[in-house]
């Protein structure tokens, strides 16, 4: 269904239901879903249903959408006994969506996984309202997976998930940021821009937000390595670690600058807001393997080493690198061997063009920088 006939078979404004959270996974997509709906249809109305205290809760309003609460939450494996009062949980989260989704009546509702998103839409299939799953990862997540039966299609990062139905598979891809599909620019411009050598090999270094201690600890052990190559580093390195890791390499023949900010073979940052620059000026890219992490690499087409985090539900994010790793796309070295591998393995891609170049165009493959237009139009196309 296009635009127009959408438009002129409901005179009404439209109304969408978008529920998802817990990470930033979860919430950045259905807020990409909603920005792209939004700038077809300016008058249509948006409601999101988030777990209380989850930081979607925070983030939802900041990009300008209203959101309700419910009281839920996963399986504590740490603590048995707080999960008693679970069921109850469940019940009441149920009955408020329910309440919420009748008051709101929506046209139709879209999940992108997390707790809150499996009392929301199972409320809303129930009603009969059309429902569509977003899956970020290389498998398919519990709340989603339950969810598929009902759902009209499901949107996925890759091109076989287990656990969803084969036919309603559409493989787009993630939504992410427009600045990180917009904003490539010139290897060597971006290189300049950050006050570094655009003739030297960069690396840059990503471990999420909070950062990533095993990456951090590769860094700190091959610090003498890096400098023998004369490679440039950015290493982003999350809030946790910044401080020991600047005191680290404050030392006189460290290769920083202040605060390893700029004109300096390592560029320490606790966060790096301008990552469509980061990306732009790397050769080669270290990161772990979240979902929407792996789509901007997809995007961003630079070689790639993932480490993926060893704790990710059922172990997704190893299964995410593998899919890149299978198509020679990235090369993986798992957390566990990081000491073993990790220098070896980065020399590799580092000191190969060739084995470079491939990777690059191996991500091609999986970079879907129009996921958000794709994923609405099919759902245009359904309701």
């Amino acid at each position: 269904m296009d635009n127009q006939s959408v438009n002129s078979q409901k005179p009404k404004t439209i109304r969408v239901l978008l529920s998802g959270g817990g990470t930033g996974g979860h919430i950045f997509p259905a807020i990409a879903i909603a920005d792209e709906i939004r700038r077809r249809f300016p008058d249509a109305e948006f409601l999101f249903i988030g777990a209380n205290g989850k930081m979607e809760m925070e983030k939802v309003p900041q990009a300008g959408y209203r959101i309700e609460g419910i009281e839920i939450a996963g399986i504590d494996r740490g603590n048995m006994v707080s999960n008693l009062g679970l069921p109850f949980k469940i019940l009441k989260s149920l009955s408020k969506s329910k309440k919420i989704i009748k008051a709101f009546a929506p046209d139709f509702a879209v999940g992108t996984g997390g707790f809150a998103s499996g009392p929301a839409l199972y409320e809303a299939s129930k009603m009969g309202i059309p429902i569509f799953i977003q899956e970020q990862n290389a498998h398919a997540g519990v709340t989603n997976k339950i969810l598929s039966k009902k759902a009209q299609a499901v949107f996925t990062a890759y091109p076989k998930v287990e656990g969803f139905p084969a036919e309603k598979i559409k493989f787009l891809g993630n939504p992410i940021r427009e600045n990180i599909i917009s904003g490539m620019q010139d290897t060597t411009q971006a290189k300049e821009k950050m006050g570094l050598d655009k003739d030297r090999l960069t690396i840059l270094s990503v471990g999420g937000s909070l950062g990533s201690r095993t990456l951090n600890n590769g860094w700190k052990d091959n610090l003498e390595n890096l400098k023998e190559k004369g490679y440039q580093l950015i290493w982003q390195t999350g809030k946790l670690d910044y401080k020991d890791i600047v005191d680290h390499c404050q030392s006189p023949d460290a290769g920083t600058g202040p605060q390893g900010t700029a004109n300096s073979q390592i560029q320490i940052r606790e966060f790096i807001k301008d990552m469509e620059t980061a990306y732009s000026a790397a050769d080669v890219i270290v990161s772990r393997a979240g979902a929407i992490a792996i789509s901007e690499l997809a995007v961003a087409r630079k070689p790639v080493l993932l480490v993926p985090f060893p704790f990710a539900a059922e172990d997704h994010q190893t299964k995410n690198a593998m899919n890149l790793v299978n198509k020679n796309a990235a090369r993986m070295v798992k957390d566990s061997e990081m000491q073993e591998k990790f220098w070896d393995t980065l020399s590799e891609i580092c000191e190969d063009e060739n084995i470079r170049e491939e990777m690059s165009v191996n991500l091609k493959y999986f970079a879907k920088p129009d996921a958000a237009k794709d994923i609405v139009d099919e759902i245009f196309d359904k309701v």
